[in-house]
């Protein structure tokens, strides 16, 4: 507690949510927790001596989520198993707090069913055009704080004004403004911390994105600008970021919309800070869309590995 809480942000859509069955201790069903630690052996620093899941004093984990146009906290404690549900922030947090001599917080913020390429758009994107393959017509795609109804509109019409106040980009800026509201109060957070730091960025989304064309094929150009708006907006020039891939989308058989994001996830490899996670060999079935059927194992994998390439980025 003598150094500055290093904080890591985690965004994107549904994906990211507590979706993994946690299960009964006297009822080992396929896909849960219990049933991975009590009978398969798997996580075992998840369960302390006596059975009891662990708690991690060195790891905050904090949950929030836009509902009702107010920010709902539906977590703030020290990491560990509480509810009928996981997400990838377990995986992640222990990997983190094992990795970095500092206490860590874990800071998701984050709502399900919002497409990058509308919901989330961050800010510096700009209008484009783009053939569907569907009907061939030309559709011009909206810059951030567009103020359209729908993600697209055919071009040469007038786009639609929408009745309630949505733009693009409004999912991104309610994300980004609530992980701000928990670091303007961060003792209430963390208690006796001393400070904080913007340390990395953490995402795994693109389920929305894969059912409109357009929105596929700028996943990479849009990861990019996302890359560079979270860094300017948390003032965190030097943060790290991880996206993961979609767990369906096996990369030697991926085709249509489902390759292009995957090939979008893939393109960020390589720039300055930044790694990227291939999850189909770590997804136990089901898809994102399904919440990969509330398979535990999937959204412990995932957290390990993203929390992984994480802690590799700020050795």
């Amino acid at each position: 507690m003598s150094k500055p809480v290093q904080v890591f942000i985690i965004m994107g859509q549904s994906n990211t949510l507590e979706m993994g069955k946690v299960g009964k201790a006297d009822n080992l069903q396929d896909g849960t927790l219990f049933k991975a630690v009590k009978e398969e052996g798997l996580y075992p620093f998840m369960v302390d001596d006596e059975g009891n899941w662990t708690t991690r004093n060195d790891v905050r984990q904090v949950h929030v989520m836009q509902k009702r146009g107010n920010m709902n906290v539906g977590r703030n404690d020290f990491l560990t198993v509480k509810g009928g549900k996981i997400g990838i922030d377990q995986g992640i947090g222990h990997q983190l707090g094992n990795a970095i001599d500092a206490p860590v917080m874990v800071l998701r913020s984050s709502i399900g069913n919002r497409g990058l390429g509308w919901d989330l758009l961050p800010p510096g994107s700009e209008r484009f055009e783009f053939v569907e393959p569907k009907d061939g017509k030309t559709y011009v795609y909206p810059a951030y704080n567009d103020e359209v109804r729908h993600g697209r509109w055919e071009k040469g019409n007038v786009p639609e004004v929408p009745k309630h106040k949505w733009y693009a980009g409004k999912q991104y800026d309610d994300d980004v403004n609530n992980a701000k509201k928990i670091l303007e109060e961060f003792d209430k957070y963390y208690p006796d911390s001393k400070g904080y730091e913007i340390a990395g960025f953490l995402w795994w989304q693109g389920d929305r994105d894969r059912y409109d064309a357009g929105h596929a094929a700028n996943y990479g150009k849009n990861l990019k600008t996302l890359i560079k708006a979270l860094r300017s907006d948390f003032d965190a020039p030097n943060a790290k970021f991880v996206a993961a891939t979609l767990g369906q989308t096996d990369k030697d058989n991926a085709e249509g919309n489902e390759k292009l994001i995957l090939e979008g996830v893939m393109s960020i490899e390589g720039m300055d800070g930044v790694s990227t996670v291939y999850t189909h060999p770590l997804s136990m079935g089901s898809a994102s869309n399904g919440h990969y059927g509330g398979n535990a194992k999937t959204y412990m994998n995932v957290g390990l590995a993203m929390g992984e390439a994480m802690a590799k980025l700020v050795d």
